[in-house]
């Protein structure tokens, strides 16, 4: 089964808004200097007790990490004892149906607060240190050792993402209940693992390819985590805020507070917010991509991260076109590929892969030669790359509404026969009748794509106009190369919105009383 694609009406609609946009950010002179406006929440008095409440609060975290794990335990179960039908096992549903694509929309308002409660680093964390409930007395089983410099990068989160995207699309992992179960298995033994080996948390910081992309795309969100007063945290010596107290645990990815720029390592644990002995620390509303167009700062591996991201991002959706099959089997036909083809499967991810970055390298190189700059090109490299993040960002968001509004209709009756027990593989008139039970309907779900996609672009435009000024004052229409990749990059994704795309698994169950 597939789903229909969006109209080209809204394609139509978005080449005009795109191309309109970008003639406008060649023309439009860049101003010099922009004031943003930051609203703490702390500092809305109608809110205050509330917002101080939940960010000192233990037992409110605890409780969320509670509910977290206990998902965790019945995908673990239902995976590896339940049905292999994917549709009729929850293990499979609520892991790639409804928490991975609710995921990524739950970033675009929250940011990384999915990180606070991560069953992975839940369980790690009463694996190897060990609490007893609402009181002082902690265990630490760790060898606190400090991680080898050739892991203080995200270069083995984006090995990681790559793996695992070879798993789940390659292998068929989304398919198979069975897998699923053990690859959440195997992420709650390497947290545990590296918890146990290094101090602080090394994994979500450096090894977690799903915490890695909740921060990229967190330079994106309407909240962060900030100081309400920063004068206090200039005159602040004890730093709880990094190294924690008796109580509570030293901040995981090593930030302190006072010169928090971006989201990018904040992992939203509380233990800032319970540690500091000022109470100066609270959520706070910014505008949205604020971080990713002025503040957050570009290094190496971390633009890698990026294009990492905007390119597997592209190739998920490719894999869901109706010619992927076609392509991959002619593929195998001429290399001699046979069983799963993943030789064949290998090679369309990697050229994937290298197409875009490819491009995007040959753009900066351009910038480069039309503008004369002394500027090295790995500055360049890393300077613009943030163009990606929008970009990855609002298809991944349309992608996946498309997913968890289209396939999620009914879910909620898995849990009355979570294992599938006794369960028959879903036919086409249940998925006629889950095209009849949308929890919203099509024509708002494709106004929501086209808006989104729109949005994407526009955020990259801000961040080209604003890195690019702040690069190359004087570039102004040079920066083309780059403008070109965005709207070559945004139009493939658009395109591929306007195309059937093939179902992740069959059509769940629907209510009842529902008659077609």
């Amino acid at each position: 089964m597939t789903h229909p694609g969006l109209p080209e009406f809204w394609g139509y609609i978005i080449w005009v808004f795109m191309l309109a946009l970008a003639l406008w950010a060649v023309f439009k002179p860049v101003p010099g200097s922009i004031s943003a406006k930051h609203i703490s929440l702390a500092s809305i008095k109608s809110i205050q007790p509330v917002v101080q409440f939940l960010t000192r609060s233990r037992e409110i975290l605890l409780f969320l990490k509670i509910i977290a794990v206990s998902f965790f335990l019945l995908v673990i179960y239902a995976g590896l004892n339940g049905t292999p039908i994917p549709e009729r096992n929850i293990a499979t549903v609520l892991t790639w149906n409804i928490w991975w694509a609710g995921l990524i929309v739950s970033i675009f308002f929250f940011g990384s607060a999915w990180c606070a409660v991560c069953p992975w680093d839940a369980l790690a964390n009463w694996f190897v240190k060990p609490r007893l409930w609402f009181s002082r007395f902690k265990l630490n089983n760790s060898l606190e050792l400090t991680p080898p410099k050739w892991l203080r990068s995200v270069w083995p989160a984006l090995f990681m993402f790559i793996g695992l995207t070879w798993l789940e699309l390659g292998v068929g992992v989304t398919t198979s209940p069975y897998w699923t179960a053990l690859l959440s298995l195997l992420m709650v033994v390497l947290a545990t693992v590296f918890l146990a080996v290094f101090k602080n948390k090394a994994f979500c910081h450096y090894v977690c390819p799903v915490g890695r992309t909740v921060g990229f795309y967190s330079q994106l969100a309407p909240l962060e985590l900030r100081p309400i007063n920063s004068d206090i945290c200039a005159g602040c010596t004890g730093l709880e805020c990094f190294n924690g107290t008796d109580d509570v645990d030293a901040c995981p990815t090593q930030i302190v507070m006072g010169s928090l720029t971006q989201n990018t390592y904040c992992t939203s644990c509380g233990n800032c917010t319970q540690s500091c002995p000022h109470e100066n620390i609270a959520w706070r509303i910014r505008p949205q991509s604020y971080e990713a167009v002025h503040t957050a700062r570009p290094h190496w591996d971390e633009a890698w991260f990026m294009l990492g991201l905007l390119t597997l991002t592209s190739f998920h959706g490719i894999t869901m076109m109706e010619f992927w099959e076609g392509w991959i089997s002619q593929s195998a036909q001429v290399i001699g590929d046979s069983g799963q083809m993943l030789m064949s499967f290998t090679a369309g991810l990697i050229i994937s892969m290298a197409v875009p970055i490819a491009v995007y390298a040959f753009a900066i190189f351009l910038i480069r030669y039309l503008t004369k700059t002394e500027i090295k090109f790995k500055k360049l490299f890393t300077g613009l790359v943030f163009i990606t993040l929008p970009l990855a960002f609002a298809y991944h968001l349309a992608h996946n509404l498309n997913h968890m509004i289209r396939e999620s209709v009914g879910a909620s009756q898995l849990f009355f026969n979570p294992l599938g027990n006794n369960a028959k593989p879903a036919d086409v008139s249940e998925a006629i009748l889950k095209e009849y039970n949308m929890l919203l309907s099509q024509d708002v779900l494709f106004v929501i794509q086209a808006l989104l996609m729109m949005f994407g672009f526009w955020i990259a435009i801000k961040v080209l106009r604003h890195r690019g000024h702040g690069l190359l004052p004087d570039a102004g229409w040079k920066l083309f190369p780059v403008l070109l990749f965005m709207l070559a990059i945004n139009g493939f994704h658009t395109w591929m919105l306007t195309q059937p795309m093939v179902m992740r698994m069959g059509a769940l169950c629907v209510a009842p009383e529902v008659q077609l």
